[in-house]
């Protein structure tokens, strides 16, 4: 897989429930708060976007081997998500970028930007296959696959979340969860070890 050497770094897990439908009655007519500010309250300034293949491609911390395969999937089209939001406690939002692979949109590089004056600086960077990370209410979470020794890459024996929190002047580890998949079901699994059900799993 390109851009892909090795394993040893640093993903995001989503529960999905409902009760199903029920005849709840006719609709409630209470009335829906808005969402623009009140008279006298300022709004909320709006978030600056950057460039994130050119703040990749300028990035000493981002290796040779992604920077070389950092390129369109179709025409303009990256294999890049951003988000934006508050992590370091600066006055501005913090950038995350997630660099992916076109084929099969798996994880190689996950980086964190923090504005300093007219520029970025890289703050937070994993490398490593399947590797993910997501801002959550303020802390960064990655995700990263384990793998044993004869797991292919798309059925990896489990996964690491790990919760980062900023602490002065760089990321700490606030809380880690290990995730073992099971080999027993779905697909031609069977409890003998072979190939597991398929699971999502993205994600120093």
């Amino acid at each position: 897989m390109a851009g892909v050497a090795a394993v040893g770094l640093f993903v995001v897990a989503c529960n999905a429930g409902g009760t199903g439908a029920r005849d709840a009655g006719p609709a409630r007519t209470d009335p829906v708060a808005r969402a623009t500010p009140s008279a006298g309250e300022p709004s909320p300034p709006a978030t600056k976007r950057v460039d994130p293949v050119a703040l990749l491609r300028g990035d000493p911390k981002v290796s040779d081997t992604v920077k070389r395969d950092l390129k369109p999937c179709v025409k303009d089209e990256y294999p890049v998500d951003t988000s934006y939001g508050k992590l370091t406690g600066g006055p501005a939002n913090d950038v995350v970028v997630n660099v992916m692979t076109c084929g099969d949109a798996v994880g190689v590089g996950t980086y964190v930007y923090r504005e300093d004056g007219d520029a970025y600086e890289n703050v937070f960077a994993a490398e490593a296959p399947a590797v993910y990370a997501e801002i959550d209410r303020g802390d960064l979470v990655l995700t990263k696959p384990v793998y044993g020794k004869d797991d292919p890459m798309a059925y990896p024996s489990g996964e690491e979340v790990i919760t980062y929190r900023w602490a002065g002047s760089k990321f700490t580890v606030h809380d880690q969860v290990h995730n073992d998949f099971s080999r027993a079901v779905g697909g031609d699994g069977d409890a003998g070890g072979s190939e597991p059900a398929a699971t999502a799993a993205p994600e120093n």
